[in-house]
């Protein structure tokens, strides 16, 4: 088995690289190629990969190449965790809607879409040479904003999914709170990437007990913590919302917040510094501590268990993916790319019902999902126009004077990585 990492010298890799040897008999990953256009980064990465495979005793041959059609040329599933501009761009995303009272975020509000025009072409650019080179790869996607981008996969016809690690970071969570095992902890996910909810966590299965009002009853103040959302509204809710919906719920309070510390992606390049640093010393075999700061908690077994099902081996037979909607949620077109609990095997994956969602969940995924299609619509045509009404269109925004300035800001930070610009 054979499988490439597109944007493999990132710091996020050796994660990944962990979970390859650590669940070797889950997926017998026998070729690895790491692709990258930093050399000097690929190098390093390449290195400690190579180093972790031998110290756990993995066969597995790591490779890295700066050329793309070698890398994926032959592979059974491509993975992309790619990020256009790199942390420099980030951190534009993260500071200039701010000067227009709006939340910087790298995939939520202007800041998103900004990711979305610099990321959507260059992702179906790398999808075309994997399906002219192997048109059989499954390709899954981890690159941000997912559910836009694995839209813009399925649409051009690509065998793709998208993955996220919310849910999984949820399932580990929830599972120490009720001390069981993760895979005994089944939740009920709804919603799209970085916009969902646990509308309950059952035990054994789909069809379990649902023990999510005792767990807010016991654990709602922990809970509530780690959301840096209050226990009044968690309990008034009665689901547990991704952290991503505080940007929804408090949006004024977290741009006042924003505007008072440097932004996460200068903390992220300085850690990266120091993580590629680290990298380069011969003497370390596995993944630093730090790496669990840089974010992507449990990226690596998600990732082998998608791939694992995807190729026929012995992935979890339901996992929380990004795919088509088809009907799943009513409300929305079947095009329409949701993430929630699917049925994975070698011919994708198939949406699980879902428990009927109630207005105030659903009348924002449906607000949501229509910025989405204007966004991509403004990845894939581009024109600032359609720039403006993807803007206008977004809950976070809103409003005529605000995206006509995020348009013009977002379109000078971004020029060069837009053609049309």
């Amino acid at each position: 088995m054979k499988l490439a990492v597109v944007g493999g010298g990132s710091t996020y890799t050796p994660e990944l690289i962990d979970g390859f040897a650590r669940l070797r008999d889950t997926l017998p990953v026998e070729e690895l190629v790491l692709v990258d256009p930093a050399a000097d980064r690929l190098e390093l990465v390449g290195g400690l990969a190579r180093r972790i495979f031998a110290k756990q005793d993995h066969a597995g041959k790591i490779t890295t190449t700066t050329d793309l059609d070698a890398g994926v040329a032959g592979a059974d599933a491509v993975l992309l965790q790619l990020r256009v501009g790199g942390q420099a761009a980030r951190n534009q995303d993260e500071t200039w809607p701010l000067e227009c009272g709006c939340v910087g975020q790298e995939t939520t509000g202007a800041g998103g879409l900004a990711k979305a025009l610099r990321t959507v072409p260059v992702v179906l650019d790398i999808a075309e040479r994997v399906r002219r080179t192997n048109p059989d790869a499954w390709i899954i996607d981890f690159t941000n904003p997912v559910g836009i981008v694995t839209r813009a996969l399925l649409q051009a016809g690509h065998k793709a999914v998208g993955l996220c690690n919310v849910a999984i970071g949820f399932q580990r969570k929830f599972a120490r709170l009720l001390e069981v095992e993760p895979g005994q902890v089944h939740l009920d996910h709804v919603g799209l990437n970085h916009l969902t909810w646990e509308l309950g966590v059952r035990l054994g299965g789909p069809d379990g007990e649902n023990v999510l009002p005792k767990l807010l009853a016991e654990h709602g103040d922990t809970i509530a913590d780690d959301l840096h959302m209050s226990r009044k509204l968690v309990d008034r809710l009665g689901v547990v919302p991704s952290y991503y919906l505080r940007y929804f719920y408090a949006h004024d309070e977290v741009v006042r917040e924003l505007g008072t510390k440097p932004s996460r992606a200068a903390e992220v390049a300085a850690m990266e510094k120091e993580l590629l640093e680290m990298y380069g010393d011969p003497a370390l075999d596995e993944k630093p501590e730090l790496l669990a700061k840089r974010g992507g908690a449990f990226y690596s077994e998600a990732a082998v268990d998608l791939a694992a099902s995807l190729l026929g081996g012995g992935g979890s037979p339901v996992q929380v993916v990004n795919t088509y909607n088809k009907g799943t949620l009513p409300f929305l077109p079947d095009d329409a790319v949701i993430e929630v609990q699917a049925r994975v095997g070698h011919d994708g994956a198939v949406p699980l019902a879902v428990p009927a969602l109630d207005p105030l969940c659903a009348g924002l995924i449906a607000n949501v999902t229509a910025y989405e299609d204007l966004a991509l619509e403004a990845a894939l045509r581009g024109g600032r126009d359609r720039v403006f009404k993807a803007l206008l269109s977004h809950p976070l925004i809103g409003q005529y004077d605000r995206a006509e300035q995020l348009t013009d800001r977002l379109i000078a930070h971004n020029r060069e990585h837009l053609a049309w610009a």
